[in-house]
């Protein structure tokens, strides 16, 4: 038997309650380069993400397919067969699922960012990663969920003779780079915001309820231009939301019309890829501001959590 000679440290391991006491010591490095420094992390935060929604289930992600369906074809029944080419327009189904698709991968966005912290918390108080790559994973497990209702879109429109352009390819990744950078911005200061005061989680949730109804998705923009005006029709088209579901519109809906021309030149405003890309230059910048935010505000999360 052996005896601890006198004067020595006694070692001895701490507990696990000891071990979450501990104050959790910040990164060398934060920010969004950071977090693509770190990608390696964030891939396996996106995937634990990603199979948790689906853990449990039968279908898995199968789901991720099948409700979308569902969802175009009761819009389908109720536009296109009860109502009758809904609004007077062709393919109203199209336009509206089409606007479906960015309303989606907004809300998932900013409602997913703004919740990242408070539902990682156990991460947060224990590894010392860029708190960025929260709200950055929520917007790439967005991207993921929305792949399936732009399949889904795709097949419909390719079935109605649509034929893919340069131009409403460009239209379409033009209006996603809009809402993956704004729903970004706003996911990193009401994710860093819901930490001290949770009434921004529901302010989030308010404010996504108007998004559906804000852009033209369930009416057309003409309806806007004819109800209330030039000047009213000029002021909504300063909604970036808005401004991406046309871009989208022009991608997809148009191309399955009998005049894609005369379709675009109705129910289009003009100037729609100069509106885009100063909106997704603003958008950019929203994003540097909101980063600059969240990291004055990040050492004091693990804290609050």
């Amino acid at each position: 038997m052996t005896s601890t000679p006198r004067g020595a440290a006694v070692k001895r391991r701490s507990t696990p309650e000891e071990l979450e006491a501990l104050p959790l010591i910040p990164p060398a490095a934060t920010g969004l380069a950071e977090v693509v420094r770190r990608r390696y992390l964030l891939r396996m935060l996106v995937r634990n993400t990603i199979q948790s929604r689906y853990q449990g289930t039968v279908l898995g992600w199968v789901w991720s397919y099948l409700q979308p369906a569902i969802r175009f074809c009761l819009f389908y029944f109720l536009f296109e067969v009860m109502i009758g080419r809904g609004a007077g327009m062709e393919n109203f189904a199209v336009h509206l699922f089409a606007g479906m698709v960015m309303v989606h991968f907004f809300t998932e966005t900013f409602n997913g960012g703004t919740q990242s912290l408070i539902q990682n918390r156990s991460l947060i108080t224990k590894l010392p990663v860029p708190l960025e790559m929260f709200p950055v994973s929520r917007m790439l497990v967005a991207a993921w969920h929305t792949v399936p209702m732009l399949v889904i879109l795709v097949f419909v429109c390719v079935v109605l003779g649509w034929v893919p352009d340069a131009v409403g390819m460009a239209a379409a990744l033009l209006g996603f780079a809009l809402v993956a950078l704004l729903g970004l911005a706003l996911g990193l200061v009401f994710s860093v915001a819901n930490v001290f005061m949770r009434d921004f989680g529901k302010v989030a949730q308010t404010l996504t309820q108007f998004v559906t109804f804000s852009v033209p998705m369930m009416y057309p923009y003409t309806f806007v231009q004819d109800r209330f005006g030039e000047s009213v029709a000029s002021f909504y088209l300063y909604n970036p939301m808005a401004e991406a579901v046309l871009l989208i519109q022009r991608g997809f809906w148009t191309g399955t019309t009998s005049d894609p021309s005369y379709t675009e030149g109705i129910h289009l405003p003009d100037h729609l890829f100069t509106r885009g890309l100063v909106m997704t230059l603003i958008a950019l910048i929203c994003v540097v501001l909101a980063q600059r935010l969240f990291s004055r505000l990040e050492s004091r999360v693990p804290e609050r959590l």
